[in-house]
């Protein structure tokens, strides 16, 4: 039997009709947010990776109705082609991107990251990344990326 739940997802409340087995990433994906990647839906690659609550989630892995009353963070909600968010040109910058498909995952991971801690060691942010499988530009990049992107954001709060 469906349930009825309500999340807000990139700031905007919503209720949603799911299914007891509906992953949190088929209702995202369903609902129009493909940031979120279908990967291997073991919760290994981090293709799916959203904010619940600001902490990095494998949305793979999480029954949709465990959303409810709770806040969601996709890529969608950081910025847009024409107003990036910090971190996104920050992996821009670095040349952190390639092919695309684990960077939603990566930016969202750094944005949990760099909101807990602003000025990470590279111990950290290999940890705070250590989720989020990527096969075109190995990690010296995005290591690179989240760096610049601490330093943008500490620019940006004076």
């Amino acid at each position: 039997m469906n349930k009825t739940i309500s999340i807000e997802i990139n700031g905007k409340s919503s209720s949603f009709s799911v299914a007891p087995d509906e992953m949190l990433l088929d209702l995202l994906r369903r609902s129009g947010y493909r940031g979120a990647k279908v990967g291997c839906r073991e919760g290994f690659c981090g293709a799916c990776t959203v904010l619940l609550d600001g902490r990095p989630v494998n949305s793979c892995l999480i029954f949709a109705a465990r959303a409810d009353g709770r806040k969601i963070t996709t890529i969608e909600g950081l910025g847009d082609p024409n107003n990036l968010h910090p971190i996104q040109d920050a992996f821009l910058k670095a040349g952190a991107v390639q092919c695309g498909y684990c960077i939603p995952g990566a930016v969202l991971s750094t944005k949990a990251l760099l909101d807990r801690v602003p000025d990470p060691d590279e111990a950290v942010i290999k940890r705070a990344l250590d989720g989020n499988l990527c096969r075109c530009t190995g990690y010296k990049k995005q290591i690179e990326a989240v760096k610049l992107a601490a330093r943008k954001l500490k620019g940006k709060k004076k």
